[in-house]
């Protein structure tokens, strides 16, 4: 799949179902330097997704800053035809001062043998 550049960092578009409910979610970061997947809790709405009394907080940081976020496993996360399973992600308010809807982290890039080409701008998988 073709990379999406904007201000110079990799874009793609993934696919989540939570509850039998699938949603597009595009304005996602591709970032190799993220141990987990992120999404924003305002664009995870519509699919129901939302804190719940017995969900523990965390802190997350990176070179952004940190923020609290919540885990939520959800059925599928998807990117073109390459998905996982049963897939935990975090969810926050992802408020860093420009459009970034989600992360897609090293968990899902490693568990399905993602390989960033650069000088394409693609993103393919092993074996597809």
């Amino acid at each position: 799949m073709r990379l999406n550049l904007q201000d110079d960092l990799p874009f793609v578009t993934v696919t989540i179902t939570f509850r039998g409910v699938t949603l597009e979610i595009d304005g996602v970061l591709v970032d190799t330097g993220s141990a987990s997947s992120v999404f924003q809790a305002d664009r995870l709405a519509p699919l129901g997704v939302a804190p719940e009394p017995e969900d523990t907080l965390h802190a997350i940081g990176g070179i952004g800053g940190s923020e609290v976020v919540f885990t939520r496993n959800v059925e599928r996360l998807q990117v073109e035809t390459r998905g996982l399973e049963n897939f935990e992600i975090e969810v926050g308010g992802m408020d860093y001062g420009f459009a970034i809807y989600g992360i897609l982290g090293m968990d899902f890039l490693t568990r399905t043998g993602a390989v960033i080409n650069l000088r394409d701008l693609t993103l393919e998988f092993a074996g597809s």
